[in-house]
């Protein structure tokens, strides 16, 4: 699967859960422990904002935050938009170049994992799609090291062998439930 295909996919199912935010207080905690639904949405909004820069070199602007759904919607929308108009084939980060098509692949799984948090945020988990689930399971292995964990992620979780490829790719239990807000 292509990195755009992955980044399509990964939009899709993201979306589908975020629709579901409307029903629900932004307060409600998350598996993400050290956010609420409110931060989460506000990272994934981020993370959509920094795929776009980097595939457009320009800014998606400011939207309301009066409805976060429609405002997701808009984002996720403007990035397949660069891609499909036809991004640079590298992107700097930082000051380092990246192959456009990592920077997409990566942005899959941050997209998809999230988008599988919102869900569960809001009561109604939906797993991540087995073929999608797989394919950002092979990105997730090639761009996680071991001195990213308790950094940018979280120290790895058992899962059990032989266990689906959307629960070995967040690492987590799917039942487990959302930590309440301190």
């Amino acid at each position: 699967m292509s990195a755009g295909e992955l980044l399509e996919r990964s939009l899709a199912y993201a979306l589908g859960s975020v629709a579901q935010a409307r029903c629900v207080g932004l307060d409600r905690g998350t598996p993400c422990a050290e956010w609420d639904l409110g931060e989460l949405l506000d990272h994934l909004d981020d993370s959509l904002d920094a795929l776009y820069e980097g595939m457009s070199g320009g800014r998606i602007g400011v939207l309301p935050h009066a409805d976060r759904v429609c405002g997701f919607r808009t984002r996720a929308c403007a990035v397949l938009g660069a891609w499909a108009a036809g991004p640079p084939e590298e992107v700097l980060v930082g000051e380092r170049p990246l192959d456009v098509r990592v920077m997409a692949a990566v942005g899959a799984v941050e997209i998809a994992v999230h988008g599988w948090d919102v869900g569960r945020s809001c009561g109604r988990p939906r797993p991540i799609p087995e073929g999608l689930a797989g394919e950002l399971l092979s990105v997730a292995r090639c761009v996680v090291g071991e001195e990213d964990r308790g950094v940018r992620f979280a120290e790895p979780v058992a899962v059990p062998s032989g266990a689906r490829p959307d629960v070995r790719l967040l690492g987590r239990d799917p039942q487990r439930a959302c930590r309440a807000r301190p």
